[in-house]
């Protein structure tokens, strides 16, 4: 488990998303008597751990309860995250999560499941018939480029031009490009420990880069040999900068591809004279096969390469034209914040099982939200890959094969499954390395070449490359040559079993479990809370499910009934027996298909579907009902099913609309609710569906429908009310997002209206000075010249008094103390030396609040006693708190 030592914070975010100003420094945290391991900061929810936390690829994120309050950013130290802004609403059950996982002090050891080691139900896998992982004919030649800077995004800083080029040897005639992108890692070391490391660019002085753009030679140097120019190019620019972005640096990580993609088109063609030696050294690439690999937000970021290769944005770094055809994408462990893949380019995503970096697996939304998108040509597969952790895949992030310090990402301790030891699953960094660099040549082999005989190791068939040693890799895919049987939605007619939501609106309502709020299930990431649309079918160990579309699917010509399914992890073989009711009332069983649990642990997401298959009779031409039964005790899940056949069509990308949601400024105003029009672009000659969800600046809560767009429509306006008082609250945002249903891509999907308070922030006075005898409590009043209608609060800090002794903490009430200082009172100590810092809230629309402190009576003959308390008035949306005045107080006998 990883330790972390919270200490920290206050006030959530005003901008979801929003990074906070920039800073050098990390904001001194102020003590507080929020649950332990929290405390108030300057103006601003921080969290400080005890040890450096390096940066990653999934985000930090700030909780209260199943309110998320925003994406903190790192300060200079690394131990330091902040969250700008101030308070918006009672901050309860504070959290810390990073991809899913609670991280913070708080955060739960035991969990209703308890970790068990790998079934010995799953099945030994056949052997494909030809190994990608196999190396090729060619010897290789290896070299570098470095070009001048780039300006991306708002960075203030340009973003490096370089790469690692390796390319085959005498090879003939123009060869595949394949591009490889790194994910988002710290950017800069000076030592061989975490402390030296840094997020920063460029690398301040007495620092070197992180050469991450040289993690994948062994995958490069394995697709060189088999004739494909490759190059892996440097981000860490990007990285170190890309905070200022709402969609977590896509946009600037598609561009950098882009350019890079940009000049290998013209060293290709007439420019070949002026490329870098290494490029003159290879082989022309070919630009119509170009295949792309993303690891983590690199994967994110070459998915955005694709959508804007094929429907340009209107506003874009990268202002060429294009002059390559992407014909593939292979995600590692990647990030998808937005949810809009491109649904016309295949794909293949590993999801590694002992990811503890992405640890929700997102990237299973790569498969799942391009179902239904576009015309389903496209082969997307997902491949989990038992025993993997996030960072391996890339040499520079494996400690004792990186130039600077690494570390394994999975930093539970104990774990069974995943902690390295024995009995445990992991995989040694070698294996996983093999096995990555043979899931690459596999889905290149498919995408870029068209060579069918690799689909098998992606599309679910349930075979296993060779070269890819001991590593159990199980796949399942949709689109290509399938036709939809069964996909849960609304219309769905469902008899003994549940038709349920996988982001549902309470979490009583998972699909899963109650007591699971975090639904751990790759299949159930959430993109807003709750997203209606998404349903899943929940069945019951031993009872027939009766599922029945609207209307009779046809999957005529299909071979076979190919079905996603879910069982907990560890469960024991469990079989389904199948039938199908066609369209003219005809029954066919089609016999068992048995699935087996996935290893899984406390840790891990392994409530993950499996693909099985079961031959359809030719007689069968759609399915008008289908019937499951499973046999075993335990619950199951079938995400949905298929017809299916093989082979692998040509994509055939459609012309899709693109949309893009604008954001818009205004001040809040004194009364009444004005309604303001967010633009969301749109272009394209389709029909086309696109969910749309506003997120309430002042609740949070999220709204969201189906907005249907007609052919021709440029802007769909999105109505957002915001309500205005004479009252100071702060600035807020309210945050529109847009996801693809049907015939349509999405690029910025994050935008909205951030409001501006008009409004002068109150002035504050407090009572100079409090006497009391002892036993009766010291008293000071604080006025607000107006009322704030948002959460604002004081914490005050006791300082040396100017004169005469200082109360201590054995003076006070020993429960009221502990509460505010979340110390015991013993032994005896001055205020000042200890823990307290008394909290005072000022509720919405009082301007008048006391801090009464409670004194005990002791018997004894001390003289007057003293205190001084320097108070702290955090209003909602400042940045920094409002110093008070100190004010004084004595006890007297």
């Amino acid at each position: 488990m990883r330790k972390f030592l919270v200490a920290a914070v206050a006030a959530s975010t005003l901008l979801l998303g929003a990074p906070a100003p920039a800073s050098a420094d990390p904001p001194k945290p102020v003590p507080s008597v929020l649950p332990p391991g929290w405390s108030f900061g300057a103006g601003s929810l921080t969290w400080t751990s005890e040890e450096v936390i390096p940066p990653g690829d999934a985000r930090v994120e700030f909780w209260s309860g199943d309110r998320l309050l925003g994406h903190a950013r790192p300060a200079a130290d690394l131990r330091t995250f902040v969250l700008p802004g101030g308070a918006r609403g009672r901050l309860t059950d504070l959290q810390v999560r990073i991809g899913g996982e609670r991280v913070d002090a708080a955060a739960p050891t035991t969990r209703q499941r308890r970790a068990a080691t790998a079934p010995a139900t799953l099945p030994d896998l056949p052997a494909t018939a030809v190994d990608p992982g196999v190396k090729g004919p060619y010897a290789t030649t290896t070299g570098e480029y470095t070009l001048p800077g780039v300006k991306l995004s708002t960075y203030p800083s340009p973003v490096e031009m370089q790469a690692v080029v390796v390319a085959p040897k005498g090879a003939p005639g123009a060869r595949p490009l394949a591009v490889f992108l790194h994910g988002r890692h710290w950017s800069c070391f000076a030592g061989d420990d975490l402390n030296s490391i840094s997020l920063e660019w460029p690398c301040p002085a007495g620092s070197q880069p992180v050469p991450s753009h040289r993690g994948y030679l062994q995958a490069q140097e394995l697709l060189a040999s088999q004739g494909y120019v490759t190059v892996s190019i440097s981000a860490n620019g990007v990285n170190a900068q890309d905070l200022a972005d709402t969609d977590g640096g896509a946009q600037a990580r598609s561009s950098l591809v882009r350019m890079h993609l940009d000049r290998w088109a013209g060293w290709s063609g007439s420019g070949r004279a002026e490329a870098p030696a290494i490029v003159r050294a290879a082989p022309r690439a070919d630009l119509s096969r170009v295949f792309l690999m993303g690891h983590s937000r690199g994967g994110e970021g070459v998915n955005r390469a694709a959508v804007d290769s094929l429907d340009p944005p209107a506003h874009d770094d990268y202002r060429g034209r294009v002059r390559w055809t992407i014909r593939g994408l292979l995600l590692i462990g990647p990030t998808l914040f937005g949810q809009n893949p491109q649904p016309d380019v295949p794909s293949a995503t590993i999801l590694p099982g002992c990811d503890g970096d992405v640890s929700d697996l997102q990237g299973q939304m790569f498969v799942d939200a391009t179902r239904g998108v576009s015309s389903g040509r496209a082969l997307h597969s997902a491949l989990y890959m038992i025993g993997a952790n996030h960072n391996f895949f890339n040499t520079e992030w494996t400690p004792g094969q990186a130039a600077g310090p690494a570390i394994d990402d999975f930093r539970r301790e104990g774990d069974p499954l995943c902690t390295p030891g024995p009995g445990a699953v992991r995989l040694t960094a070698a294996q996983q390395q093999t096995a990555g660099a043979t899931y690459i040549a596999a889905a290149a082999r498919l995408f870029a070449l068209g060579d069918d005989r690799a689909r098998p190791l992606l599309d679910g068939t349930g075979v296993r490359a060779p070269s890819a040693g001991p590593v159990r890799v199980l796949s399942h895919a949709i689109g290509a040559n399938r036709t939809a049987a069964v996909v849960p939605d609304e219309t769905l007619g469902v008899r003994n079993a549940r038709l349920c939501d996988q982001v549902p609106a309470a979490a009583e309502d998972s699909c899963i479990s109650p007591d699971d709020p975090v639904m751990r299930s790759p299949h159930f990431v959430s993109l807003t809370v709750p997203e209606p649309g998404r349903k899943v079918v929940a069945l019951d160990g031993g009872v027939t499910a009766a599922l029945t579309p609207a209307k009779a699917l046809p999957v005529a010509g299909s071979r076979a009934l190919a079905m996603r399914l879910i069982v907990p992890p560890n469960a024991p073989a469990t079989g389904f027996a199948v039938t199908v009711i066609d369209d003219r009332g005809r029954r066919a069983d089609l016999g068992t298909a048995t699935v087996a649990g996935l290893p899984g642990s406390d840790w891990t997401r392994s409530h993950w579907a499996q693909e099985v298959r079961l031959p359809l009779p030719a007689g069968v031409r759609s399915v008008a009902r289908l019937e499951i039964t499973p046999r075993g005790d335990g619950p199951a899940w079938l995400i949905d099913a298929w017809g299916w056949r093989p082979g692998t069509p040509a994509p055939r990308p459609a012309d899709l609309n693109r949309i893009d949601v604008g954001e818009i400024t205004v001040d809040e105003g004194d009364s009444g609710t004005d309604s303001y029009t967010v633009r969301v672009t749109s272009k394209g000659p389709r029909t086309a569906t696109v969910r749309l969800s506003v997120v309430d600046g002042r609740t949070y809560r999220a709204t969201s429908w189906v907005a249907e767009v007609k052919p021709g429509t440029s802007v769909i306006p999105v109505p957002v009310s915001v309500p205005g008082n004479t009252t100071y609250g702060g600035d807020r945002r309210w945050t529109v997002v847009a996801k693809a249903i049907r015939g349509v891509v999405v690029g910025d999907y994050d935008g909205g209206v951030v409001v501006r308070e008009d409004e002068p922030a109150p002035e504050a006075t407090i009572t100079p000075s409090a006497t009391a005898a002892e036993g009766s409590p010291l008293t000071w009043t604080i006025t607000l010249s107006a009322a704030v209608d948002d959460f604002t609060y004081l914490i005050f800090l006791p300082q040396s008094p100017a004169s005469g002794p200082e109360l201590s903490s054995t003076d006070l009430d020993p429960q009221w103390f502990t509460e505010n200082s979340g110390e015991d009172p013993e032994p005896s100590r001055p205020l000042s030396g200890s823990g307290l810092q008394p909290f005072v809230e000022v509720p919405t629309g009082t301007t008048s609040v006391q801090l009464s402190m409670p004194t005990v009576a002791d018997g004894q003959a001390e003289g007057a006693e003293h205190t001084r308390l320097e108070g702290l008035l955090f209003l909602p949306g400042a940045w920094d708190p409002v110093l008070l005045p100190p004010v004084d107080g004595a006890v007297t006998d």
